[in-house]
């Protein structure tokens, strides 16, 4: 057998390799002069009666243990020049003219021309070498590094541009910045919609109360608010429910797929909307009596109003189109990340819109002193409002342009709609239709049993009973639902759509969970306290319409707990709308609008004018509790039998509780605080006052006690915020 290569034996102790046939007399260039070894001696113990033979004086040739402590960052090696130059590392073993050496493996490889230099124990040129000590790796250690690709240089001549030199090596990427957390982003995104869903819903309450001085809160103000709610409901039935729920997945998805970015995708979307709405709009202006009359068929038959509602409809009518350019702008930034720009310029178009009814009451005076009505009002009182209202869709469709230039978008026209996928979303849409229609249905007869009896009411001196009694305090109880729920689902819903499009169903269900439960941590407080605070509430807001604002406060209350399966609706179906499912969520409505419709009109009938619109608030809840338990268990089936719920029926159960005695003290101090100051601002306000802290107090009190884990985070959280 032949004898190992003991060439190696010397390299990290700064001496030339020894070679068998060489000459023990000769050294090699730079070499101390020093004893051979002797002659005959047997290689394999050369070293064994050596008086150092681990070489423990020389700091090269540690154990491995050692080296492997060894901070180099701390104790870098000398400069060049330093020590005696050791001489190759690759020494080529001597041989003689007869043949190689028997006794070595094979002959030893010529010294690399290009390899490590000699003055640098540790390799490499003296230029280039970074030394990093122990703390710096253990501190980044966590850090995620960006690995190059191994191929990119295969293709530089094919990537550059023609003439330009092709680069020898591959460059390395620079290294991605470390994303945030899934939490955190949500939260930073969440928080910014909320903060402008705040200022604009601050300011359409002001807006609320503008009108109301302006014009009361009778039947006048129910002319208005039919002609102003007739183009929010044939926008939602023409489109508004299928660019919400259906597009924003496809533009996710095109944004992915598509080489532009889904640019392109976005302006044939923009073009389709822009060109449909046009039409609609058009044939809409021209047919607004029969709408009029299909909305309220009360209105229809009294001469004065019905002139009044036609023209009110014949201004409000357009803003459909402002509405949905709007709208599909806001969802293009939505699919990018930018979520502020949709939240906050209905501002605008608020601020307008007050500007226009101060206007009026700056002309013709408020409500309370002029007792303007059908009968009573100017043409040019009617065509100030009017424009006024249209004028503010429109400033709020055309701020959303600096928006879409600052991402980098360019809308243009783009008419080459066939090929490029909206056939497909035009197909999910057609469920999404029928969707808004079963509710938009549901929304008619209950608009039409509203006049109906706000009508009669009125007569006996009721004011505020009838829709725009209804409208008002719908408002202000879907003020929490916007701000929290329809925040924290903007920003979840492009993460469920990828998760969807992905097959990760518990990705999914964990997003669902986590909207519900973060939500209701807002949301069940609120329902409870429109409960028990109602009156007060509507009192002092509307203390300018005179004796209607209380008849508002009771509608108020009877909408209160309907809010908490009203947003559990909203979140559940978001993840039938992720899987393109469009046809879950239409059954689903077609209950909840029966039901609606069903309980409102035996409330109708069945109680006093004054208290029938307070029964149809009542069966809006109801609808929407009976719809939350269908759409629940066909959505966990969709899931694989498991939708967190326990979890969430726990989280909800607790808040529940925990509100209960809360609202009971928080209503009898406000009733006994109005009994005593009477319903005017000073007593609406200390009784507002007064029960909310009352309410807050127990709530927190008892959810303390219960434990409720998502409260004790976001009460962290705000102390870690105001502490720093």
């Amino acid at each position: 057998m032949n004898a190992p290569y003991d060439g190696d034996r010397a390299q990290g102790t700064g001496a030339p390799a020894p070679s068998s046939g060489a000459d023990p007399g000769m050294r090699l260039p730079g070499q101390a002069p020093g004893p051979g070894p002797a002659a005959g001696r047997d290689p394999y113990v050369q070293d064994a009666y050596d008086h150092d033979p681990y070489r423990s004086q020389d700091l090269s040739a540690q154990d491995p243990v050692a080296e492997v402590l060894y901070d180099r960052a701390s104790h870098p090696p000398p400069p060049p020049g330093t020590y005696r130059d050791p001489g190759p590392l690759y020494g080529a073993p001597h041989t003689a003219q007869q043949g190689p050496d028997p006794r070595v493996w094979a002959q030893t490889p010529p010294p690399e021309p290009d390899g490590p230099s000699r003055h640098l124990p540790y390799g490499d040129r003296p230029a280039t070498t970074q030394f990093v000590g122990v703390d710096s790796l253990v501190t980044s250690a966590a850090e995620e590094e960006a690995e190059p690709d191994a191929f990119a240089h295969l293709y530089k001549d094919q990537q550059a541009a023609p003439g330009a030199p092709a680069e020898d090596a591959p460059v390395a990427a620079p290294a991605p910045s470390k994303p945030a957390g899934r939490a955190a982003g949500l939260l930073k995104s969440s928080a910014l919609m909320a903060a402008g869903t705040i200022v604009s819903r601050i300011t359409g309450f002001l807006r609320t109360l503008v009108v109301a001085a302006a014009i009361g809160v009778g039947t006048f103000n129910d002319t208005y608010q039919i002609a102003n709610t007739l183009p929010t409901m044939i926008y939602v039935l023409v489109g508004g429910g299928a660019l919400n729920a259906v597009f924003i997945p496809q533009l996710v998805r095109a944004m992915k797929n598509d080489d532009d970015g889904g640019e392109a995708y976005a302006n044939r979307l923009l073009t389709l909307v822009v060109v449909l709405l046009a039409a609609v709009t058009t044939i809409c202006v021209l047919a607004a009596p029969v709408f009029i009359t299909m909305m309220s068929p009360k209105i229809a038959s009294d001469p004065e109003q019905m002139e009044v509602a036609v023209a009110f409809a014949r201004y409000c009518l357009p803003t459909m189109f402002f509405m949905g350019v709007h709208v599909v702008l806001g969802q293009i930034l939505n699919a990018r990340g930018r979520f502020g720009a949709m939240m906050w310029t209905p501002v605008l178009n608020n601020i307008v819109v007050i500007a226009t009814f101060g206007t009026f009451i700056w002309a013709f005076g408020g409500f309370t002193t002029s007792g303007v009505s059908a009968a009573t009002v100017t043409p040019e009182g009617v065509r100030l409002l009017g424009i006024g209202t249209l004028l503010g869709l429109t400033v709020q469709a055309l701020a959303m342009l600096p928006y879409l230039r600052d991402a980098g978008f360019s809308p243009r026209l783009r008419f080459d709609w066939k090929g490029h996928g909206l056939g497909k979303a035009a197909r999910l849409a057609k469920w999404t239709f029928f969707f808004v229609l079963a509710n938009q249905i549901g929304l008619v007869v209950v608009t039409q049993l509203a006049t109906w009896a706000g009508s009669i009411a009125e007569k006996q001196g009721h004011s505020g009973t009838g829709i725009t009694g209804y409208q008002y305090a719908l408002l202000l109880w879907q003020m929490p639902q916007a701000i929290i729920t329809v925040s924290v689902m903007t920003a979840v819903l492009p993460r469920i759509s990828r998760s969807a499009h992905d097959g990760d169903a518990a990705a999914v269900r964990d997003d669902i969970s986590y909207g519900l439960r973060t939500s209701a941590v807002a949301i069940v407080p609120c329902a409870f306290a429109f409960l028990a605070l109602g009156v007060p509430m509507a009192t002092l807001l509307y203390a300018g319409s005179g004796a209607g604002a209380q008849n508002i406060g009771y509608i108020l209350m009877a909408f209160g707990i309907g809010l908490i399966p009203y947003s559990v609706q909203y979140v559940v179906l978001r993840g039938f709308y992720a899987y393109e499912d469009t046809r879950t969520p239409f059954y689903n409505t077609v209950i909840v609008a029966a039901v609606n419709a069903s309980v409102s009109a035996a409330a109708f009938f069945v109680l006093p004018a004054r208290w029938a619109v307070v029964g149809m608030a009542a069966a809006y809840g109801l609808g929407y509790a009976v719809g939350v338990g269908v759409a629940w268990k066909r959505l966990r089936k969709r899931l694989g039998g498991d939708l967190d719920g326990a979890h969430v029926r726990r989280t909800y159960t607790r808040l529940i509780g925990a509100c209960i005695p809360a609202a009971a003290v928080a209503g009898g101090a406000a009733y006994a605080i109005m009994q005593w100051l009477g319903s005017g601002v000073l007593g609406s306000l200390t009784a507002l006052v007064v029960g909310g802290i009352a309410l807050g107090g127990v709530f927190l009190l008892a959810a303390k006690r219960m434990r409720i884990e998502e409260l004790n985070a976001m009460v962290g959280m705000v102390r870690g915020r105001m502490g720093r």
